[in-house]
């Protein structure tokens, strides 16, 4: 699988905002039926914070982030978006996108194939 470039990542003080985007190859986009947000923290493990589905308007949120971001779309460009509102010092973190090749879980990061680069996200209080 190609890998998956995220970006949009910066630091924001506590309370601002954030957009990610995590654009996939036409390929992974069209045969793969859920994208995944995932973020690491230093001496933390990779968790699941936000999944969607490329086909249906399904889509997941983790308890911490539930109310505070916002998982989309765009098929036409196989970008999948994380708008990240009332950002908060922890959720400071390496933020990773990646196509999930497996069943099971959606939080599960070992549901998901190839992973990008990552982009960071800095919430200063």
């Amino acid at each position: 699988q190609a890998q998956p470039v995220e970006s949009g990542g910066g630091s924001v003080q506590a309370g601002g905002s954030l957009t990610l985007s995590c654009v996939v190859s036409e390929y992974t986009y069209s045969t793969r039926n859920y994208i995944g947000w995932f973020r690491q923290a230093p001496g933390k493990e990779r968790e699941g914070v936000s999944a969607i589905s490329t086909f249906d308007d399904e889509s997941f949120y983790s308890a911490s982030v539930k109310g505070r971001f916002t998982i989309s779309r765009d098929t036409s460009k196989h970008t999948v978006y994380l708008q990240m509102n009332h950002l908060r010092p922890e959720d400071t973190a390496m933020y990773y996108c990646a196509a999930k090749i497996y069943g099971g879980n959606w939080y599960d990061r070992n549901n998901y194939g190839t992973w990008g680069q990552g982009t960071q996200v800095t919430v200063s209080s």
